[in-house]
């Protein structure tokens, strides 16, 4: 059965998708076979891995809708062990159908059901916001990861997520825990990064990954090629970050 991950902040801006994309690519290339589910309408994981949007036949939004089994929407990538189930922008007015929809909260863990063990990893992209697809993430996920950027208001709007996250456990998925926190952005030559990153360890104690993103351009650059950063410049300290981030969420995964 796989294990199965949200990285989720409802702040944008944060390396949410960068994380998925990259975490998903370096486990796969681990020999891990792994899921990558873009459940946000912008699609950003689905063009971060190359995929044209307007090619796609069938994408999430048939399986949130009932139309489609998730099976039916999964496509293989270019890269070895990774899988995708890719979305578009319509997948936001499919979420407002769903608002009144039988079972709403938990259709994306039902359709992951009949997929995951087909899988050892499934990494879930959701959008940065507190919304029905973000909670679909949460209720279909084991873990948590959460990115938070090392500057200025970090932690605000953290503690709406950590609250959502309790309700989630208490109501329909009581396994759910926190894998870590994963600092994003990171540049040691400034004190505030360093104070931040002093500021979530405080916050999240033992929690907070060994590994911290930093800030590089290459990172930046590699979503509008299409491309993985450790296939758009694997030397990149980008790059050397997401494939220790790999490892560590294997250890801690287990």
């Amino acid at each position: 059965m796989a294990a199965i991950i949200s990285v989720t902040n409802q702040k944008g801006g944060v390396g949410k998708t960068t994380t998925a994309i990259n975490l998903a690519y370096y486990l796969a290339k681990a020999g891990q076979k792994t899921l990558l589910v873009d459940c946000d309408p912008q699609g950003n994981a689905t063009s971060g891995l190359g995929i044209d949007k307007e090619k796609l036949t069938a994408t999430l939004v048939e399986v949130m809708t009932g139309k489609l089994a998730m099976e039916a929407v999964v496509i293989p990538t270019d890269y070895k062990n990774l899988w995708l189930v890719p979305t578009e922008s319509s997948l936001a007015n499919a979420e407002v159908e769903l608002a009144q929809a039988d079972k709403r909260f938990s259709r994306l863990k039902t359709a992951l059901e009949t997929v995951a063990d087909s899988y050892d990893y499934v990494i879930i992209d959701s959008p940065p916001s507190l919304s029905l697809l973000t909670v679909n993430g949460l209720i279909a996920s084991k873990y948590v990861l959460l990115p938070v950027q090392t500057e200025f208001y970090a932690l605000e709007g953290l503690g709406q997520l950590l609250q959502t996250m309790k309700l989630v456990r208490k109501g329909m998925n009581p396994i759910l825990e926190l894998l870590g926190v994963l600092p994003t952005m990171y540049d040691n030559r400034t004190t505030l990064s360093r104070q931040v990153l002093d500021e979530i360890k405080r916050n999240f104690p033992g929690r907070v990954f060994d590994t911290t993103i930093p800030r590089n351009i290459r990172l930046a650059e590699a979503p509008s090629h299409g491309l993985p950063v450790g296939v758009y410049d694997k030397f990149s300290k980008g790059s050397r970050a997401y494939k220790a981030l790999a490892k560590e969420v294997t250890t801690r995964v287990g």
